[in-house]
């Protein structure tokens, strides 16, 4: 196979996506083998971590190429999307299917044989609410961004339920600051490519002029949502002053961008927007790792 050809199979795993999965479910990992306030990481943890890891990206990158499968005739459509493998007629669409359908089987095999039967199931789980439930409902409603964020929100759960062998509340905490922050994000990107979207048949929020209202509610309610479910987490010991502080710093921050978005939604305005919910994750990884060094 020629590298080319390996290249655009790389690129219908959306790689940055996966690598979104990665980190978040690292994340968990991190803070459930930390949970009881001291850092212990042994030998086991990171053949455990690097099997996680490895399962995750396969299932995360199939699913992904399963998606791009699907839409493959609405991503003709879309300015930003038509250069994509499939629509581009550079990668045989039967190609791409079946290799996201192997692709997604062997990444969840290899999460319940080498990590955790639970874990392997929340990635199946994932894999039918993104495919059958999130994927399709994008032509029919708005609403989708609420459905499509809660498989986006399982990676931390799975990197929790890995390193502690089952669900406990911190968790879910951690579910709903992944939750949370998916909305502004992907609203940012929804302005953004207003036009593209419906230009491909896809109904979002901000498509239509009455739908300014929700979109800016939405801004609004989920930033201020991220800011106390990030801080929340202080509450069951797993993260200490340090964290606390910074988070209200960024989190404060993030509610000020997005009311200056809901009040001005000009491209400008909202791709600092963007920027600023792109940072926002990788900025609290490093908190929560920093936090738990200094304690």
């Amino acid at each position: 196979m020629k590298f080319s050809k390996i290249y655009l199979y790389w690129i219908l795993t959306k790689p940055n996506i996966s690598f979104l999965v990665l980190a978040t479910t690292a994340w968990g990992f991190f803070l459930g083998i930390t949970r009881n306030g001291y850092i212990h990481l042994e030998s086991h943890n990171w053949v455990l971590l690097f099997h996680l890891l490895i399962g995750s990206f396969l299932s995360s990158g199939g699913v992904s190429a399963l998606n791009e499968y699907i839409e493959r005739q609405y991503d003709k459509l879309m300015f930003r999307t038509k250069n994509r493998p499939i629509p581009s007629g550079r990668l045989d669409k039967s190609k791409a299917l079946i290799f996201g359908i192997l692709t997604s089987i062997l990444g969840i095999g290899y999460l319940f044989y080498l990590v955790n039967p639970v874990v392997s199931f929340l990635s199946f789980l994932t894999t039918i609410i993104y495919l059958f439930i999130y994927t399709p409902l994008k032509r029919v409603s708005a609403w989708s961004l609420l459905v499509g964020a809660i498989p986006g929100a399982f990676p931390p759960i799975g990197g929790w339920i890995a390193a502690t062998g089952g669900v406990e509340l911190p968790a879910w905490v951690l579910f709903s600051i992944l939750f949370f922050w998916q909305i502004p994000h992907f609203l940012a990107i929804s302005i953004l490519y207003k036009d593209d979207y419906e230009r491909g048949g896809f109904i979002i929020f901000p498509s239509k002029e009455r739908s300014w209202g929700i979109t800016n509610i939405h801004l609004i309610f989920f930033s201020f949502a991220l800011l106390v479910a990030s801080i929340s987490l202080s509450l069951f010991g797993i993260t200490g002053h340090f964290y606390i502080l910074f988070t209200s710093i960024i989190g404060i921050y993030f509610i000020i961008v997005s009311g200056k978005t809901v009040v001005n939604h000009s491209n400008k305005q909202t791709r600092k927007l963007l920027f600023v919910s792109i940072c926002y994750l990788p900025i609290l990884l490093g908190i929560t790792i920093l936090d738990a060094y200094i304690r």
